[in-house]
């Protein structure tokens, strides 16, 4: 379901301008992010969807069809939407409060709770947290309810208002990768509001750059607004290191990946003089064993350093040189799509693999 901004224009009474004049297309079925600093009108176009903020003047269409001829409440009813906080009610179990929507469409108790069961298992949480509250669980456990509670309406848009910056930068990366996951499954019209470029051109399909005073400044791929910014302030938007999150669109197909030594948790390890890679019994990487380290009995978490990122394999090369960069062992570890070890490489290696990319590169 397609999204249409015509010459969309939002003036508050006492005459400040939050939207101007916004013409923009949001195709079916993808993740388009509003992007910008503060005060550029992100939240109010993005509220103007659903109907929360009503335009001053141009016609937002939904479907092709001007949303201001919908009943706002059943408008929003067939609308996801996810905010910074998940918005969830205190005084509901996890379960209820994503059967609330269902409820509110008149779907029968018992179904609604089934489909809350379901949902939560589709933003990967444990069917055991459906009878907690929400003050029980972690801050990034409440925003997978938000997300679940907001597809429960299997409305074919999804609205989000900044829906993960409140919570620490690797819980956040992985509702990121969790979003793009359902994303691949989905395929809704997704609408992403945040102020991070970086977050920006890691989800979105398209991004569209707003600048102060609610005008559009840049819309395009993700690729092109790093490699080909508009203007002055597009390009310090995005920022001076631009070519390095330009390498989130370049293949890292040509890094070499070698073995890494590893050691097996809960075994006897000995003494080595590298560094080894600790993994379970699933060869999944759990930290990094120091050189020469000495362990009284069987290895354990308690003697291993944090690893960095890991990068997963078939990924783009940012995600490889993060790895090595971030790596105590200055080893990247790689793993494949169940989280287990393929390998490691060095930022050398990485480095190598982009010099032999040097227009993609140089264009970033």
């Amino acid at each position: 379901m397609g999204i249409e901004f015509r010459g969309v224009t939002k003036t508050y009474p006492n005459g400040t301008v939050a939207v101007d004049d916004l013409d923009l297309s949001i195709e079916d079925g993808t993740i388009t992010v509003l992007v910008g600093p503060s005060g550029c009108g992100k939240t109010t176009s993005l509220r103007m969807i659903n109907r929360m903020v009503e335009p001053t003047s141009g016609a937002v269409l939904l479907d092709g069809r001007d949303v201001r001829e919908a009943d706002p409440a059943v408008l929003r009813r067939g609308i996801g939407y996810v905010i910074q906080h998940a918005g969830l009610f205190p005084h509901r179990t996890v379960l209820n409060n994503v059967a609330t929507v269902p409820l509110l469409s008149g779907w029968g108790r018992r179904r609604a709770r089934e489909r809350a069961a379901e949902l939560l298992e589709i933003v990967g949480l444990p069917g055991e947290l459906g009878d907690r509250y929400p003050a029980q669980l972690s801050g990034g456990q409440q925003q997978r309810v938000g997300v679940a509670r907001a597809l429960a309406a299997d409305a074919p848009v999804l609205l989000m208002d900044e829906p993960f910056s409140a919570v620490d930068p690797v819980v956040r990366q992985g509702l990121q990768d969790e979003l793009l996951r359902l994303q691949e499954r989905l395929g809704k019209t997704i609408v992403f509001v945040t102020h991070d470029i970086d977050e920006a051109v890691r989800l979105g399909d398209r991004v569209a750059v707003l600048r102060v005073g609610g005008s559009l400044a840049q819309y395009g791929t993700p690729a092109d607004v790093l490699r080909h910014p508009v203007d002055d302030f597009v390009a310090g938007f995005v920022g001076r290191d631009r070519g390095y999150r330009g390498l989130s669109f370049l293949s890292a197909e040509g890094v070499r990946i070698e073995d890494v030594p590893t050691v097996r948790l809960g075994g006897e390890p000995g003494v080595a003089p590298g560094w080894r890679l600790a993994v379970n019994d699933a060869g999944q990487p759990r930290g990094w064993l120091p050189p020469e380290s000495i362990v009284d009995g069987v290895l354990t978490e308690d003697d291993l350093v944090a690893g960095g990122s890991l990068y997963r394999q078939g990924t783009a090369i940012r995600g490889a040189l993060d790895a090595a960069l971030s790596s105590p062992a200055g080893l990247g570890v790689v793993v494949d799509d169940d989280g287990r070890v393929v390998g490691a490489v060095t930022a050398h290696q990485v480095l190598d693999a982009i010099e032999s990319h040097p227009e993609s590169v140089g264009s970033a």
